[in-house]
Protein backbone atom coordinates (compact mmCIF):
# COMPACT_ATOMS: atom_id res chain seq x y z
CA UNK A 1 0.00 0.00 0.00
CA UNK A 2 1.19 3.34 -1.07
CA UNK A 3 1.56 6.65 0.94
CA UNK A 4 -1.42 8.21 -1.89
CA UNK A 5 -3.33 4.58 -0.60
CA UNK A 6 -3.38 3.23 -4.16
CA UNK A 7 -1.56 0.17 -5.63
CA UNK A 8 1.61 -0.50 -7.46
CA UNK A 9 2.34 -2.90 -9.48
CA UNK A 10 5.38 -4.43 -9.20
CA UNK A 11 6.83 -7.44 -10.86
CA UNK A 12 6.60 -11.32 -9.79
CA UNK A 13 9.86 -12.35 -8.54
CA UNK A 14 11.64 -14.77 -10.88
CA UNK A 15 10.40 -18.29 -10.02
CA UNK A 16 12.89 -20.55 -8.33
CA UNK A 17 15.06 -22.93 -10.11
CA UNK A 18 15.65 -20.61 -13.25
CA UNK A 19 11.91 -21.25 -15.16
CA UNK A 20 10.05 -18.64 -16.74
CA UNK A 21 6.10 -18.03 -16.17
CA UNK A 22 5.17 -20.70 -18.41
CA UNK A 23 7.74 -23.09 -16.64
CA UNK A 24 10.77 -23.03 -19.55
CA UNK A 25 14.28 -22.45 -19.18
CA UNK A 26 15.03 -19.11 -21.14
CA UNK A 27 18.26 -20.82 -22.22
CA UNK A 28 16.78 -23.50 -23.36
CA UNK A 29 16.09 -22.33 -26.95
CA UNK A 30 19.54 -21.50 -27.53
CA UNK A 31 20.80 -24.59 -26.49
CA UNK A 32 18.62 -26.57 -29.10
CA UNK A 33 19.60 -24.13 -31.61
CA UNK A 34 23.46 -24.98 -31.03
CA UNK A 35 22.85 -28.70 -30.87
CA UNK A 36 20.92 -28.09 -34.71
CA UNK A 37 23.40 -26.22 -36.10
CA UNK A 38 26.11 -28.62 -35.12
CA UNK A 39 24.27 -31.68 -36.08
CA UNK A 40 24.01 -30.08 -39.56
CA UNK A 41 27.67 -29.32 -39.56
CA UNK A 42 28.10 -33.17 -38.81
CA UNK A 43 25.82 -34.28 -41.78
CA UNK A 44 27.50 -31.86 -44.17
CA UNK A 45 31.43 -32.98 -43.07
CA UNK A 46 29.80 -37.08 -43.49
CA UNK A 47 28.55 -36.11 -46.89
CA UNK A 48 32.11 -34.26 -47.87
CA UNK A 49 33.72 -37.39 -46.24
CA UNK A 50 31.12 -39.72 -48.59
CA UNK A 51 32.17 -37.15 -51.83
CA UNK A 52 36.18 -37.10 -51.02
CA UNK A 53 35.68 -41.24 -51.09
CA UNK A 54 34.11 -41.25 -54.23
CA UNK A 55 35.89 -39.11 -56.08
CA UNK A 56 39.48 -40.80 -55.44
CA UNK A 57 37.98 -44.74 -56.67
CA UNK A 58 36.47 -43.08 -59.43
CA UNK A 59 39.61 -41.02 -60.47
CA UNK A 60 41.81 -43.98 -60.12
CA UNK A 61 39.70 -46.25 -62.08
CA UNK A 62 39.58 -43.36 -65.06
CA UNK A 63 43.35 -43.26 -64.80
CA UNK A 64 43.59 -46.75 -65.00
CA UNK A 65 41.49 -47.09 -68.29
CA UNK A 66 43.42 -44.04 -69.70
CA UNK A 67 46.78 -46.08 -69.14
CA UNK A 68 45.39 -49.23 -70.85
CA UNK A 69 44.73 -47.68 -73.52
CA UNK A 70 47.69 -45.86 -73.83
CA UNK A 71 49.51 -48.92 -73.46
CA UNK A 72 47.25 -50.95 -75.76
CA UNK A 73 48.75 -48.27 -78.41
CA UNK A 74 52.31 -47.96 -78.08
CA UNK A 75 52.09 -51.22 -78.33
CA UNK A 76 50.20 -51.41 -81.72
CA UNK A 77 52.38 -48.71 -82.69
CA UNK A 78 55.84 -50.16 -81.51
CA UNK A 79 54.53 -53.45 -83.45
CA UNK A 80 53.30 -51.36 -86.91
CA UNK A 81 56.59 -49.71 -86.59
CA UNK A 82 58.70 -52.84 -86.38
CA UNK A 83 56.85 -54.40 -89.51
CA UNK A 84 57.32 -51.35 -91.46
CA UNK A 85 61.29 -52.00 -90.56
CA UNK A 86 61.33 -55.31 -91.78
CA UNK A 87 59.49 -54.90 -95.16
CA UNK A 88 61.50 -52.05 -96.04
CA UNK A 89 64.79 -53.99 -95.36
CA UNK A 90 64.09 -57.07 -96.46
CA UNK A 91 61.85 -56.10 -99.52
CA UNK A 92 61.98 -53.94 -102.75
CA UNK A 93 59.58 -51.70 -101.13
CA UNK A 94 62.12 -49.12 -101.05
CA UNK A 95 64.61 -50.23 -103.54
CA UNK A 96 66.75 -47.63 -105.87
CA UNK A 97 64.70 -46.24 -108.61
CA UNK A 98 66.21 -43.07 -109.90
CA UNK A 99 70.00 -42.43 -109.81
CA UNK A 100 70.79 -37.96 -109.84
CA UNK A 101 74.59 -37.31 -111.28
CA UNK A 102 75.30 -33.68 -110.16
CA UNK A 103 78.64 -32.10 -110.84
CA UNK A 104 79.75 -33.34 -114.27
CA UNK A 105 81.68 -31.92 -117.10
CA UNK A 106 84.78 -34.09 -117.59
CA UNK A 107 83.40 -37.37 -116.63
CA UNK A 108 80.96 -39.60 -118.35
CA UNK A 109 78.04 -40.09 -116.23
CA UNK A 110 78.19 -43.70 -117.43
CA UNK A 111 81.16 -44.17 -115.84
CA UNK A 112 80.19 -42.54 -112.84
CA UNK A 113 76.83 -45.23 -112.92
CA UNK A 114 79.27 -48.11 -113.54
CA UNK A 115 81.63 -47.13 -110.76
CA UNK A 116 78.15 -46.90 -108.17
CA UNK A 117 77.09 -50.07 -109.29
CA UNK A 118 73.43 -50.01 -107.68
CA UNK A 119 72.57 -53.53 -106.66
CA UNK A 120 69.13 -54.33 -108.43
CA UNK A 121 66.36 -54.78 -105.97
CA UNK A 122 68.21 -53.93 -102.80
CA UNK A 123 66.25 -51.49 -100.12
CA UNK A 124 67.70 -48.17 -99.52
CA UNK A 125 68.34 -48.59 -96.35
CA UNK A 126 70.62 -51.49 -96.60
CA UNK A 127 73.23 -49.26 -99.43
CA UNK A 128 76.74 -48.93 -98.34
CA UNK A 129 76.84 -44.91 -100.08
CA UNK A 130 80.19 -44.61 -98.17
CA UNK A 131 81.46 -47.63 -100.09
CA UNK A 132 79.71 -46.19 -103.06
CA UNK A 133 80.96 -43.02 -102.61
CA UNK A 134 84.90 -44.66 -102.56
CA UNK A 135 84.72 -46.61 -105.77
CA UNK A 136 83.37 -43.58 -107.57
CA UNK A 137 86.05 -41.39 -106.17
CA UNK A 138 89.03 -44.23 -107.88
CA UNK A 139 87.46 -42.38 -111.03
CA UNK A 140 90.71 -40.36 -112.76
CA UNK A 141 88.97 -37.33 -112.70
CA UNK A 142 86.77 -37.18 -109.90
CA UNK A 143 88.23 -34.85 -106.96
CA UNK A 144 85.81 -35.69 -104.26
CA UNK A 145 82.06 -37.33 -104.57
CA UNK A 146 79.15 -37.59 -101.68
CA UNK A 147 76.38 -40.28 -102.08
CA UNK A 148 73.19 -39.14 -100.44
CA UNK A 149 69.98 -41.13 -100.27
CA UNK A 150 66.91 -39.47 -100.89
CA UNK A 151 63.86 -41.39 -99.94
CA UNK A 152 61.36 -42.88 -100.84
CA UNK A 153 63.81 -44.27 -104.36
CA UNK A 154 66.54 -41.84 -105.25
CA UNK A 155 70.30 -41.97 -104.97
CA UNK A 156 71.66 -38.05 -105.67
CA UNK A 157 75.49 -38.79 -106.70
CA UNK A 158 77.73 -34.97 -106.21
CA UNK A 159 80.50 -35.03 -107.82
CA UNK A 160 83.70 -32.48 -107.88
CA UNK A 161 85.87 -33.11 -110.64
CA UNK A 162 89.52 -32.48 -111.10
CA UNK A 163 90.31 -29.28 -113.14
CA UNK A 164 93.76 -28.68 -114.44
CA UNK A 165 96.14 -25.75 -113.36
CA UNK A 166 99.33 -26.92 -115.04
CA UNK A 167 100.34 -29.40 -117.48
CA UNK A 168 103.87 -31.06 -118.36
CA UNK A 169 104.57 -32.63 -121.35
CA UNK A 170 106.21 -36.06 -121.70
CA UNK A 171 107.37 -38.61 -124.08
CA UNK A 172 103.56 -40.09 -123.52
CA UNK A 173 101.58 -37.04 -123.84
CA UNK A 174 100.62 -34.39 -121.83
CA UNK A 175 99.69 -35.17 -117.90
CA UNK A 176 97.50 -32.49 -116.30
CA UNK A 177 97.92 -31.29 -112.96
CA UNK A 178 95.13 -30.41 -110.35
CA UNK A 179 95.81 -27.85 -107.68
CA UNK A 180 96.66 -30.86 -105.15
CA UNK A 181 99.73 -31.55 -107.71
CA UNK A 182 98.11 -34.52 -108.59
CA UNK A 183 98.52 -36.14 -112.17
CA UNK A 184 94.65 -37.00 -112.96
CA UNK A 185 94.87 -37.41 -116.91
CA UNK A 186 96.99 -37.77 -120.03
CA UNK A 187 95.25 -35.98 -122.86
CA UNK A 188 95.61 -32.38 -124.46
CA UNK A 189 95.50 -29.61 -121.93
CA UNK A 190 92.08 -27.23 -122.50
CA UNK A 191 93.29 -23.89 -123.76
CA UNK A 192 94.38 -21.36 -121.27
CA UNK A 193 96.17 -24.21 -119.28
CA UNK A 194 99.84 -22.88 -118.63
CA UNK A 195 102.70 -25.18 -119.36
CA UNK A 196 104.86 -26.46 -116.25
CA UNK A 197 109.02 -26.27 -117.55
CA UNK A 198 110.81 -27.99 -115.26
CA UNK A 199 114.12 -30.85 -114.92
CA UNK A 200 111.94 -33.15 -113.21
CA UNK A 201 108.06 -32.73 -113.47
CA UNK A 202 105.48 -35.16 -111.27
CA UNK A 203 102.85 -35.32 -108.40
CA UNK A 204 105.06 -36.23 -106.42
CA UNK A 205 108.02 -33.38 -107.13
CA UNK A 206 108.48 -30.47 -104.63
CA UNK A 207 109.58 -28.05 -107.57
CA UNK A 208 105.98 -29.26 -109.45
CA UNK A 209 104.29 -28.83 -105.69
CA UNK A 210 106.17 -25.23 -105.43
CA UNK A 211 104.50 -24.14 -108.91
CA UNK A 212 101.23 -25.56 -108.96
CA UNK A 213 101.27 -23.65 -105.24
CA UNK A 214 102.49 -20.05 -107.34
CA UNK A 215 99.78 -20.85 -109.49
CA UNK A 216 96.90 -21.01 -107.00
CA UNK A 217 98.16 -17.85 -105.40
CA UNK A 218 98.32 -15.55 -108.90
CA UNK A 219 95.27 -13.48 -108.99
CA UNK A 220 92.94 -14.00 -110.98
CA UNK A 221 92.75 -11.45 -113.32
CA UNK A 222 96.34 -11.85 -114.05
CA UNK A 223 95.44 -15.65 -115.11
CA UNK A 224 92.35 -14.88 -117.04
CA UNK A 225 92.71 -11.26 -118.62
CA UNK A 226 96.99 -11.55 -119.38
CA UNK A 227 97.15 -15.17 -119.17
CA UNK A 228 100.11 -17.12 -118.44
CA UNK A 229 101.30 -19.07 -120.89
CA UNK A 230 104.37 -21.18 -119.02
CA UNK A 231 105.59 -21.72 -114.96
CA UNK A 232 109.24 -21.80 -115.66
CA UNK A 233 110.25 -23.31 -111.91
CA UNK A 234 114.09 -24.06 -111.52
CA UNK A 235 113.95 -24.58 -108.07
CA UNK A 236 111.62 -23.88 -104.67
CA UNK A 237 112.77 -20.80 -104.40
CA UNK A 238 113.27 -19.72 -108.70
CA UNK A 239 109.58 -19.94 -110.05
CA UNK A 240 109.24 -17.52 -113.49
CA UNK A 241 105.76 -16.97 -115.33
CA UNK A 242 105.46 -16.32 -118.86
CA UNK A 243 102.81 -13.88 -119.79
CA UNK A 244 101.16 -14.58 -123.06
CA UNK A 245 101.64 -11.05 -124.38
CA UNK A 246 106.01 -12.13 -123.76
CA UNK A 247 106.62 -10.36 -120.87
CA UNK A 248 107.80 -12.32 -117.47
CA UNK A 249 107.20 -12.26 -114.02
CA UNK A 250 109.72 -13.52 -111.19
CA UNK A 251 107.62 -14.68 -108.37
CA UNK A 252 110.33 -16.87 -106.80
CA UNK A 253 109.73 -19.08 -104.28
CA UNK A 254 105.87 -19.59 -102.25
CA UNK A 255 106.81 -17.16 -99.66
CA UNK A 256 104.93 -14.04 -99.28
CA UNK A 257 102.79 -15.16 -102.42
CA UNK A 258 99.75 -13.16 -100.50
CA UNK A 259 102.01 -9.75 -100.84
CA UNK A 260 103.57 -10.66 -104.62
CA UNK A 261 100.05 -11.12 -105.92
CA UNK A 262 99.25 -7.77 -104.55
CA UNK A 263 101.45 -5.60 -106.09
CA UNK A 264 102.04 -7.78 -108.96
CA UNK A 265 98.69 -6.50 -110.57
CA UNK A 266 99.16 -2.43 -110.35
CA UNK A 267 103.15 -3.56 -111.07
CA UNK A 268 101.91 -4.82 -114.65
CA UNK A 269 100.18 -1.50 -115.74
CA UNK A 270 103.64 -0.07 -116.06
CA UNK A 271 105.93 -0.24 -119.28
CA UNK A 272 108.76 -3.11 -119.30
CA UNK A 273 109.77 -6.48 -119.81
CA UNK A 274 110.61 -7.88 -116.93
CA UNK A 275 108.84 -7.81 -113.71
CA UNK A 276 110.51 -8.78 -110.16
CA UNK A 277 108.88 -9.30 -107.12
CA UNK A 278 110.47 -11.87 -105.53
CA UNK A 279 111.13 -9.11 -102.87
CA UNK A 280 107.70 -7.43 -102.50
CA UNK A 281 108.66 -4.94 -100.37
CA UNK A 282 111.29 -4.04 -103.08
CA UNK A 283 109.65 -4.48 -106.73
CA UNK A 284 112.21 -3.71 -109.71
CA UNK A 285 110.68 -3.36 -113.70
CA UNK A 286 113.14 -3.36 -116.31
Amino acid sequence: MSAGGGAVDRPDPAPAGGYDADGHDPDSGGAESAEVTAAAERAAARRARLRRGREPRESRVVAAWRSTRVRIGVLVGAVLLIAFGLVAWFTPLLSVRTVDVEGLAAVPEEQVLQALQVPDGLSMLRLDTDAMAEQVSQLPKVRSVRVQRVFPSTVRVTVAERTPVLYFDSPDGAHLLDCDSVEFAIEPPAPGVPKLVTDHPGGTDAVTKAAVAVMAAIPIPLRDQVGVGAVVARSVSDIALELRDGRTVLWGGTVDSARKAAVVGPLLSQPGKVFDVSSPNLVTVK
